[in-house]
């Protein structure tokens, strides 16, 4: 299995990242990545907040370039060394950056989208932005929405769709070159990504909270045994990427994955519905308290270990504009669905437990007040560009 692109791991000679080849790989900046992120009280403001609204707009970044050299250096794997395995399977990893910070899309993507065109966030005006303490924690620290202004809001949201269209025709290109190398029919193709962006919506930008913009990620398969075309509404995990990637590289052994809690795309996909819960959960930079999210059939329940939990049903309101935790008519599926989540993990001693990893990695780094003098990264540098602090 060979990558292409960011990987954000520790990047230490010796690493054993799963991989036969890492190539041009972005790890995180010294080994070390965003040491703020382990400060999980008294959160400081993140200094290098204002770039965001300032970048916004038409041009090229060291992210852009990068993410076209990933797409040649995937092009040329899959021409040059994938057709040397004709007696198995191959797997090849290609990671894009963008449509990452900073919000600067190329010219030819950004003018897709007219600036007149580009609507509201959602919430945005103040009177309209939800009073959540977890939220209030991170747009204090994650100051970004000081900086916008209207010219500058729709800049910023005409290029992350800009940049959005900048991934689609990089994947594309790759996918292109699968199909004039013949490979489209027999080759199984992932695409999916870590987590998405709030993009002003309720003043919040960037990532870390569980509202659908976050944490609703796209899922696309392809391939042979996958249904063509078809919508699958179940709701769905990274973790059921693990047994699906086994079963395409032809270890399919139920003995590898009988206790994880994954199911096989290949069965979500054949209309399969496990009875059971998809987790998402938080611990990092701009929060004072671990955050968990399960989704309960047409419900989302976020549950704070610190604060007061939020309700949302999907169905009725997938927006997320209403938060039924409040409402009494909607205590039992408010207790259903924290005892579900609490049947899969403790929330109370899985946040206790990545604090007390977070504070000895603190001390580790010097303290506090050593990794707020280091300041804020940004975002991390891609190979041979330096890392800026601020």
């Amino acid at each position: 299995m060979v990558s292409i692109g960011k990987l954000h791991f520790r990047g230490h000679e010796g690493d054993d990242n799963g991989f036969s080849e890492e190539i041009i790989p972005m790890n995180i900046v010294e080994g070390k990545g965003d040491l703020m992120g382990l400060v999980r009280r008294d959160l400081p403001e993140r200094g290098l907040s204002w770039k965001i609204a300032k970048l916004a707009g038409p041009g090229e970044t060291p992210y852009t370039a990068y993410d076209r050299e990933i797409t040649t250096r995937a092009q040329i794997w899959l021409r040059e060394e994938a057709p040397k395995y004709r007696n198995k399977p191959w797997a090849l990893f290609v990671s894009f950056v963008c449509p990452h910070f900073p919000l600067v899309a190329p010219a030819d993507f950004y003018y897709q989208y007219p600036l007149d065109k580009m609507p509201m966030p959602k919430q945005y005006a103040k009177e309209e932005r939800p009073d959540h303490p977890y939220l209030r924690d991170y747009a204090g620290s994650f100051v970004y929405d000081r900086y916008f202004d209207p010219d500058k809001l729709r800049k910023a949201v005409a290029a992350y769709y800009g940049l959005c269209s900048f991934v689609d025709d990089n994947v594309g290109r790759v996918v292109h070159t699968l199909e004039a190398l013949g490979l489209a029919d027999s080759t199984r193709v992932l695409y999916t990504s870590d987590h998405g962006d709030n993009l002003g919506a309720r003043g919040l930008w960037g990532k870390s909270t569980m509202y659908e913009e976050v944490a609703g990620v796209p899922l696309v398969v392809a391939g042979p045994d996958i249904p063509r075309g078809a919508r699958v509404r179940t709701p769905a995990s990274h973790v059921d990427t693990y047994p699906f990637i086994l079963e395409c590289a032809g270890e399919n052994r139920p003995e590898l994955y009988d206790h994880h809690p994954g199911h096989s795309l290949f069965r979500l996909a054949h209309g399969e519905n496990p009875d059971r819960n998809v987790l998402s959960e938080y611990h990092g930079m701009g929060s004072t308290t671990g955050a968990f999210m399960i989704r309960h059939g047409k419900y989302k329940y976020v549950h704070y270990v610190a604060y007061r939990p939020q309700l949302f049903d999907l169905e009725q309101d997938p927006e997320e504009l209403r938060d039924l935790a409040g409402d009494p008519n909607y205590a039992g599926v408010l207790e259903e669905c924290r005892a579900r989540l609490h049947a899969m993990c403790d929330p109370a001693e899985v946040d206790a437990r990545a604090k007390r990893r977070q504070a000895e990695l603190l001390e580790a780094a010097g303290g506090r007040e050593a990794v707020i003098k280091r300041g804020d990264l940004g975002f991390t540098p891609p190979p041979g560009y330096p890392a800026v602090f601020g």
